[in-house]
């Protein structure tokens, strides 16, 4: 890894050399030595081997796939490069697309050492690249909460009631259920790639955070936190999507578990980051950090983050490629197959996917309800703090914020439990049986989904003057611990799906979820006005049980499911 490269890669190093020339570091394909792919008028047969190495240094090479699509075949069971998706998804829908597999005999591509392909970049530059994507999704998730000390004090000024002060968080969670739906198809298609969406949307976040910090009306702060957490959606269901990128499949599920555990810690640390500013001095501070934080962050993305999508860097690696010899037969696989095609049409096909997949595919459509549902109890907690340990435990706005470390805690501790069961069950299994059926993968989230109601009964039942706080503290961790575990099965089961659209797979997701946490923050006060705490998180329970039989049924019955399915059917 060099810091060049990066920086070359990076919104600024591209920018620079788009407007201003500057070449802050060659590519492969500007190197001396490199050698072309051979075109028709040459002589090359498709089904040829085609790959011309460097004279001086051998060991990098370009090729026009065949021999890529060689080398895969023996290892697409291990390795998910972006080339290999449509062979997942063949194993994973019992469609063979071999034949569309097949290459041009100018198409340009990776050689298996390219070092421009994401798959095979060092492991620091993949991590450093990844704990960017882990911090922006902490800056957007920490900014759906810190605000939330504020709505005693909204009722205050405003004259607002507990529930309509609610809405600075429920809009805020359902704008960035939106957002996804745009700008994560967007960042499949090769032109736009995953930096444009991730950097346009969150500098727009960032202007809508600071037009935020200086409103002087409710409505007005309503409005714009749902604009807020429109523009900041994105990362939330383009993140996993980046990981599947960089890292190869059986290295993906540690990258998605580390990037899930920076979603948990965001709103969970987001009242522990303003608990205790604003109520000393201005509700404002809520913003006025987010601002600092996502200011920070988007400097530092803005600098050092590469482009991940492995079709858009092959893309630009054509252009370069006609630019400098003015031959334009020189295409990506992408191009070479969508150059003719309108392209209104295949925008609106993206954009529409993540409904399509939804409907047609009841797996998919199941695992998605049953993630909004965990979701929205998730943010329903927020709204039963207050009353426990406030009401029941005289806690001040400041310490009741440090309760939410409590799901930091229990996030931690699945964290640990699930990096485990990779390591020693799910890794060894990829290695040696390649992908095996999705289902496989959601044998912990069983376990994990029996655990999901207990802990939500020892929170409801425990909140009792006369029984220490750190009882129903507990109960939270193990709905903490039990619901990230699932929650992981589940972003993993996703994509191993339809890899090729896994963006529009979690913008899917992120809107139910999104859009069931929003009337949860809302249901859950009357529930636990009405019937307690103890009894409204025994409703919860009961419906988290029911589905976790539901969970079970998903995993005896789930390749029967997808072999029904209808989006399988038309891909």
């Amino acid at each position: 890894m060099t810091i060049a490269e990066i920086i070359r890669d990076a919104p600024a190093g591209q920018l620079a050399r788009a407007y201003l020339g500057w070449k802050i570091a060659p590519y492969e394909d500007e190197e001396d030595g490199f050698q072309l792919p051979q075109t028709k008028e040459q002589g090359t047969d498709p089904q040829a081997n085609t790959e011309v190495t460097h004279s001086e240094e051998g060991s990098r090479h370009t090729s026009v796939e065949h021999n890529e699509e060689k080398r895969r075949s023996s290892e697409d069971s291990i390795h998910h490069e972006p080339h290999t998706e449509r062979d997942m998804e063949r194993i994973a829908t019992q469609k063979d697309e071999h034949a569309s597999n097949q290459p041009l005999p100018n198409e340009v591509g990776f050689s298996p050492t390219d070092r421009d392909n994401p798959q095979n970049w060092s492991t620091k530059k993949k991590i450093f690249t990844f704990l960017q994507i882990c911090l922006l999704t902490f800056s957007i998730y920490s900014a759906s909460a810190i605000i939330t000390p504020a709505e005693g004090i909204f009722q205050e000024i405003w004259g607002v009631s507990r529930e309509v002060s609610a809405l600075v968080l429920s809009m805020f969670v359902l704008g960035y259920g939106f957002g996804p739906l745009l700008f994560s198809p967007m960042s499949e298609l090769p032109m736009v790639g995953r930096n444009v969406p991730y950097m346009i949307s969150f500098a727009l976040f960032i202007i809508m955070t600071a037009i935020g910090s200086g409103v002087s009306n409710f409505p007005g702060l309503v409005v714009i936190r749902f604009i807020q957490g429109f523009f900041g959606g994105p990362v939330l269901a383009t993140g996993a999507a980046s990981a599947a990128d960089i890292f190869p499949f059986n290295k993906v599920p540690y990258a998605i578990s580390a990037w899930a555990f920076f979603a948990y810690g965001g709103p969970a640390l987001g009242p522990v980051l303003s608990g205790f500013s604003i109520p000393l001095d201005n509700w404002r501070w809520g913003m006025w950090e987010t601002l600092i934080l996502s200011g920070v962050t988007f400097v530092l993305l803005f600098f050092f983050l590469p482009e991940t999508n492995a079709e858009y860097i092959l893309r630009q690696r054509a252009k370069r490629i006609r630019k400098r010899t003015g031959d334009d037969s020189y295409l990506s696989r992408v191009e070479s197959r969508t150059h003719k095609k309108n392209w209104l049409k295949v925008l609106s096909y993206h954009l529409t996917m993540p409904f399509r997949i939804t409907i047609l595919d009841p797996s998919v459509g199941f695992i998605n309800l049953y993630t909004a549902l965990v979701y929205g109890v998730y943010y329903s907690f927020f709204e039963s703090f207050p009353l426990v340990y406030m009401g029941t435990y005289g806690f001040s706005i400041g310490i009741m914020g440090t309760i939410f470390t409590s799901i930091i805690i229990g996030a931690g501790i699945g964290l640990i439990v699930y990096s485990a069961l990779i390591y020693f069950i799910y890794e060894p299994y990829t290695m040696s049986k390649g992908i095996g059926s999705p289902e496989h993968r959601l044998v912990p989230g069983i376990f994990a989904a029996a655990l999901i109601p207990p802990g939500m009964f020892i929170f409801g039942y425990a909140s009792k003057s006369e029984i220490s706080w750190a009882a129903p503290t507990v109960g939270i961790a193990l709905y903490a611990a039990a619901s990230y575990i699932l929650v992981n099965c589940i972003f993993v089961y996703l994509p191993i799906s339809y890899p090729r659209y896994a963006a529009s797979i979690f913008a899917a997701n992120g809107f139910l979820r999104s859009a069931i946490a929003c009337g949860a923050i809302h249901f859950s006060q009357p529930l636990f006005g009405n019937l307690g705490v103890g009894n409204g998180c025994a409703v919860l329970g009961g419906v988290a049980a029911g589905c976790a039989i539901l969970f079970v049924f998903l995993y005896w019955y789930g390749p029967q499911l997808r072999a029904r399915s209808k989006f399988a059917e038309s891909y």
